[in-house]
Parts: structure tokens; C-alpha cells; sequence
């Protein structure tokens, strides 16, 4: 029985210290943004891409929370896999944990920072400019990092401005066999936040 009255009194007190986590634990997200690749894809070079993403998150601790969602990002490039004038997507998902924390204090209304580590299953996918499919990765794991701001809109919303990079290595099956390729990119974004 003491065991039990120990618990419920550590539980009431990790509630009673952080009352918004207790209120809003969940958060929806919607960013885009552009992409700046930072290595060629294969031996082929790729323009300045653009994006979004949507994601769902759970605070788990006072700043720390998991996040799980879907993104796509488009590129053009003049030439992949020995075809003229191209688009080359990734998509996939994304999750991994988010820290947040206000730049005053421990707790408060103003603008947090935030930075964000996990992982993508992600795949790459080439298309003639008839949007034949001609090149498939298919889904495989990857990795991101990111950083950026939180401030406040109203009660429950906030803009979420940051950066990210990513990195997915895949193989693209095309008609001449397999093709090695390392897709990076840092990424430029906005995103609104919405706590449920």
C-alpha cells in the first residue's frame, strides 16, 4: 500500500509542476519550405527543391516530446539516370524526439527553441516530364537534425521557423542495373503548430 500512496504522490506532483503538459500533451504540425542540396545525386546535379511536411507529436516530459509524420520533397534536375530533364522526389516518414524549451526560464509565454533528431523510411522516385516513373529507390532508412524557434499564436498555435538537414543513401533500380546515390539536402522552412 505505501508503495502505491508513493506513486500517486510522485505522479501528482510531476503533473502539478508542468500543468500545460498535463493539458496539452498532443500537437499537429504543418511546415514547407525549400531545399538546398548539399551533394550531387549520383554523378547528377539537382536544383533547388521545395516541400512539406506533416507530423504529430506526444510530450512525453516537460520539453521533450516523440514525433511520427509524412513529408515529400521535390527537386528538378537536368538530367538523372541518363534521362533529360527530370523530377526527383523523396517521401516517406519521418520520427525521432523534439526538445523544447523557452529561452526565458523554465516555463513562460515567450519564443522557445527547439532541435529535433530522428529518422526517415524514406525512397526516391525519378520521373520523365511525361511523369513516367523510371528510377525507384524504394523505402529505406535515413536521418535528420534539426533546429529552430517556437513563437506563440493565441492560446494553443505557434510559428515553428527552423532548419533541418537530412541524408538518405538508396540504391535506384534503373534499366541499366543498380545506381548508388546519397540524397542531402539542408532544408530552409516554416511551420504552424497546433496543440491539442
Amino acid at each position: 500500500m505505501n508503495r502505491l500512496a508513493v506513486v500517486v504522490a510522485i505522479s501528482s506532483m510531476l503533473v502539478a509542476a508542468s500543468p500545460a503538459l498535463a493539458q496539452q500533451p498532443w500537437a499537429v504540425e504543418l511546415r514547407g519550405g525549400v531545399a538546398f542540396p548539399t551533394a550531387d545525386l549520383g554523378e547528377d546535379e539537382l536544383d533547388t527543391g521545395l516541400g512539406f511536411e506533416g507530423t504529430i507529436r506526444y510530450r512525453f516530459l516537460p520539453h521533450l516530446a516523440a514525433y511520427a509524420g509524412w513529408d515529400w520533397m521535390h527537386f528538378g534536375a537536368d538530367e538523372a539516370g541518363g534521362v533529360i530533364d527530370v523530377d526527383v522526389e523523396e517521401t516517406g516518414y519521418a520520427f525521432g524526439l523534439r526538445f523544447e524549451h523557452p529561452f526565458s526560464g523554465e516555463t513562460g509565454p515567450g519564443p522557445a527553441y527547439w532541435v529535433r533528431a530522428g529518422a526517415t523510411v524514406n525512397h526516391i522516385e525519378i520521373e520523365n516530364q511525361e511523369g513516367d516513373l523510371f528510377a525507384d529507390s524504394e523505402h529505406g532508412l535515413g536521418w535528420e537534425v534539426g533546429a529552430g524557434v517556437a513563437i506563440g499564436v493565441g492560446e494553443r498555435g505557434s510559428l515553428t521557423p527552423g532548419v533541418r538537414y537530412r541524408s538518405l543513401s538508396r540504391d535506384l533500380e534503373v534499366d541499366i542495373g543498380e545506381l548508388p546515390v546519397d540524397l542531402r539536402y539542408v532544408t530552409a522552412e516554416l511551420g504552424f503548430a497546433w496543440r491539442l
